[in-house]
């Protein structure tokens, strides 16, 4: 079964931010303003892409939404961190409705629209376990009844950690969040145009059946001060720096190093 896995990286879209703008320039402006974008930089690096270049089933895509007008040095700098990344394709467009971009690029990137697929969503400042792809195959074939009834399935993976990521290390807290968006991946009928970015992650239980694993350690929720949900940028209270054990936890479900992390922001 085909999974597709969806990232907007800084991409201008009208609508899908809680931060509101009143015209696309404005919203270009703070997408795109150094400080945001080198923090969106050392995230996608050093949290999102080490585990998803180190899955254990590599049979899936992720397509990076990138605008046409995202500027050329910072282009350039993302194709240079995903180069070797066989499963990431990046994606440009033009600005537009969020919900109608993010589903005309899920379902064009579908290789047979009779057959059912696997989605997920992914933000640039998250990260999923690198058996994340294996256990979402897994987690449909033992629900193989339910999905033969129903159009489209969600499937949460509840467990993971808040994280901080700076010139220290990670700081971290160990949480259950539901429908959190991070580890959340939907099951779609053949046939049938819904895509997991229709719907708002944390209601998604209110237009199809939901099914729920306690796995430990399948995401890591990245916070910093542009976090896009403002409960978000007030949540890093309890956050205390890894200790070995978890640095050790970190590198080997989430394929994340601390001293890559200690370096990258230590830089000026």
């Amino acid at each position: 079964m085909q999974v597709i896995g969806i990232c907007r990286f800084s991409y201008p879209a009208i609508g899908g931010f809680q931060i509101v703008h009143d015209t696309i320039e404005e919203r270009r402006r703070y997408l795109y303003s150094a400080d945001r974008l080198e923090d969106r930089f050392r995230m996608f690096e050093t949290c999102a892409l080490p585990g998803l270049r180190a899955q254990t089933d590599a049979d899936f895509q992720i397509l990076v939404v990138i605008g046409t007008c995202l500027p050329k040095l910072a282009k350039d700098r993302l194709r240079d961190l995903t180069t070797g990344i066989k499963q990431l394709r990046i994606v440009e467009k033009e600005p537009g409705r969020h919900r109608a971009v993010m589903k005309d690029v899920l379902n064009t990137a579908r290789n047979r629209f009779d057959q059912p697929c696997l989605q997920f969503r992914h933000d640039d400042d998250d990260a999923v376990s690198v058996d994340f792809v294996e256990r979402l195959r897994s987690a449909v074939s033992d629900c193989g009844g339910l999905v033969r009834r129903q159009k489209t399935v969600a499937i949460d993976f509840n467990q993971g950690f808040l994280a901080r990521f700076d010139a220290d290390g990670i700081h971290a807290a160990r949480v259950h969040r539901s429908l959190l968006g991070v580890g959340l991946g939907m099951y779609v009928r053949g046939g049938c145009d819904l895509t997991i970015m229709n719907f708002a992650h944390n209601k998604m239980g209110n237009f199809m059946p939901v099914v729920s694993h306690s796995t430990p350690s399948v995401w890591i929720r990245g916070l910093s001060r542009f976090n896009d949900s403002p409960k978000s940028r007030r949540n890093d209270a309890d956050l205390t720096l890894l200790t070995p054990e978890l640095e050790a936890e970190f590198g080997r479900r989430f394929a994340v190093n601390p001293n890559s992390v200690r370096q990258i922001y230590s830089k000026a």
